[in-house]
């Protein structure tokens, strides 16, 4: 019971903050950023497997790493953040694969609340508020830089500045979210949700607050399926959030061919 209280805690932490980071992601058609940025984590893991110390800062300091590389090689390079991550990401994904000890390979994959503690549920509840309070400071900064660079950098945001910020946030979300959903699939808590929101969202204040809470309903569900059916979370966490979408989708359709 306790590894199951401390996951939905977990859970419920990375639901919360992915979804509304997830929200920003979508808006900057950087999903499959997300997506790919969740698998750098895999040596870090692996490290953590293999010294026999807490996994979660291992895949934040391989995320944190990478994420800062990517920025300033994006500065230099001017390559867009999804060339960059594509290539940070095979090379971490091939570096992990060999580190990982075969028999752990399921778990960091597609995640196990079994080796889920209460530590990682303080952990993820410190991060989470953390994630969130931050992403609301500068989630005007990135919304305006959407609209208009110029306009941005003309009111005094620094958007190299503002974009390494984001970059870590998601790095911190995605480190929490693997001990649910895995490396393979901790990306689809920062894409799917936000995509489902985006669909029936008529503004922003209300966009985000759907996309935090469908981030949510994925994460708890998915692990309560997972307890009941024995399987991993991850997979069903994916296919609570389909579920969603799919729903929202046929409002949105009902909704515009009634209207």
């Amino acid at each position: 019971m306790e590894a199951l209280a401390s996951s939905l805690i977990v859970g419920a932490s990375v639901g919360l903050s992915g979804g509304y980071l997830g929200s920003i992601m979508v808006l900057e058609k950087m999903a499959l950023v997300g997506d790919a940025l969740s698998h750098v984590a895999l040596p870090g893991l692996a490290l953590g497997i293999l010294f026999n110390f807490n996994p979660f800062f291992g895949a934040f300091a391989f995320l944190f790493t990478s994420a800062v590389a990517i920025w300033q090689l994006g500065r230099v390079t001017k390559l867009s953040f999804e060339t960059l991550v594509g290539a940070v990401f095979t090379l971490s994904l091939a570096i992990g694969i060999l580190l990982v000890p075969e028999p752990d390979l399921l778990e960091v994959l597609f995640g196990d609340i079994t080796k889920v503690g209460l530590m990682d549920a303080a952990i993820a509840v410190v991060v989470s508020i953390t994630v969130i309070a931050l992403t609301r400071t500068i989630f005007n900064k990135i919304i305006l830089g959407l609209i208009s660079e110029e306009l941005a950098v003309s009111t005094g945001i620094n958007i190299a500045r503002t974009n390494l910020l984001y970059l870590l946030l998601v790095s911190m979300t995605v480190a929490i979210g693997i001990r649910i959903t895995g490396t393979l699939l901790v990306g689809f808590l920062v894409v799917t949700p936000a995509a489902a929101a985006r669909t029936i969202s008529s503004n922003l204040s209300r966009y985000s607050l759907l996309s935090s809470i469908f981030g949510l309903i994925c994460a708890i569900s998915g692990i309560l399926l997972s307890t009941y059916f024995g399987v991993p979370p991850g997979p069903l966490v994916v296919l609570t959030g389909v579920a969603i979408f799919g729903v929202v989708v046929i409002v949105r359709w009902r909704t515009k061919f009634q209207g």
